[in-house]
């Protein structure tokens, strides 16, 4: 028995006694009650009525990966290798590592529930509610070398955008690997992206794209992290997850298709038309360095342009950090 099991029998809008979960998945009421507790950590809440039972408080739509093929158009599908949908990973990222490195891995694509070691940027935690995000993770095999990743995440954010565009949401990007969402003047993130490369810089290299995209969001977990986040629900509160994997992944697909041979000048407009801070005063962190300078555009490389004391300066990725000044 696992989580997604419970859930899919609490989800139906019937109560159920725990005598009738333990019969139905095979385990003891024992079982059945270090389950439901299981769920109250995770911020998954209940509704207990002496005599009838337990049911969800509110709906929880499970990742389902025939219903995402079936949204997909023919042409991603036919790019589409293979989707694994998991329950609980330490990472989803680190799933398609491990793929690649058993001579697997290309244009295959892992979704899970949960995470248990996610990172964002700079080896940051990514905190998950369970059942409430995207966690997606997509392999691609490049024949160029890492030169022909350059402003990969850039594209990655612009695919995120306007796929959450066409669902009304008011999306900005952040340099170089976040997405934000204005709710009353305020940005806030909504969506990070780790790009994992391995393989020769000069030659194939296999490039891993973690997506962690906040859908739902429980208010206990917006009162835990020390940022301003938010979720796609805020303003599309009718949005599925299983339809927004799809979307993301049909935009992902063609664009990866597509990128080694165009490169990130085909991106690079519509990233600056999204750009959170263009013209504006933001705080550079490099390293023990940290300046103010003026956020311009970002170039066909994906770097990002600052003016610093009437200076343009370039910025690539790696640790530096851009912040927006209040």
């Amino acid at each position: 028995m696992t989580i997604g099991d419970l859930i899919r029998l609490l989800g139906d809008g019937d109560y159920h006694s725990g005598e009738q979960l333990g019969i139905r998945l095979g385990v003891s009421r024992t079982a059945i009650w270090k389950q439901l507790k299981k769920l109250e950590a995770l911020d998954i809440p209940l509704e207990a009525v002496k005599g009838r039972g337990y049911r969800l408080a509110r709906p929880l739509e499970l990742l389902d990966g025939q219903a995402i093929i079936a949204e997909l158009p023919r042409d991603s599908r036919r790019h589409l290798v293979r989707l694994f949908i998991e329950e609980t990973l330490p990472s989803t990222n680190q799933f398609l590592r491990e793929r690649f490195a058993h001579g697997a891995g290309h244009a295959e694509v892992c979704l899970a529930e949960n995470q248990s070691a996610g990172r964002g940027r700079r080896g940051r935690s990514w905190a998950s509610p369970w059942g409430r995000s995207l966690l997606l993770s997509i392999g691609w095999r490049f024949e160029g070398g890492a030169a022909a990743l350059e402003g990969l995440s850039l594209a990655v954010g612009v695919v995120l955008a306007r796929v959450l565009e066409r669902h009304g949401l008011a999306v900005a990007l952040k340099w170089p690997n976040d997405v934000l969402l204005e709710q009353d003047g305020t940005l806030c993130k909504l969506a990070g992206i780790l790009l994992e490369v391995s393989g020769d810089a000069q030659g194939p290299c296999e490039v891993v794209i973690g997506i962690g995209l906040n859908v739902f969001l429980p208010d206990a977990l917006r009162e835990r992290v020390d940022q301003p986040i938010a979720a796609v629900a805020d303003q599309a509160p009718g949005i599925t997850r299983n339809a927004l994997a799809a979307e993301l992944l049909d935009g992902l697909l063609g664009m990866l298709v597509d990128f080694e041979r165009e490169g990130f000048a085909a991106w690079q407009e519509a990233w600056n038309q999204r750009h959170a801070h263009a013209g504006r005063a933001v705080d550079v962190v490099h390293g023990q360095a940290r300046y103010t300078a003026i956020a311009e555009g970002v170039d066909s490389a994906g770097n990002l342009c600052v003016r610093r004391e009437g200076r343009e300066e370039r910025l690539a990725g790696g640790e530096i950090s851009v912040r927006g000044r209040s």
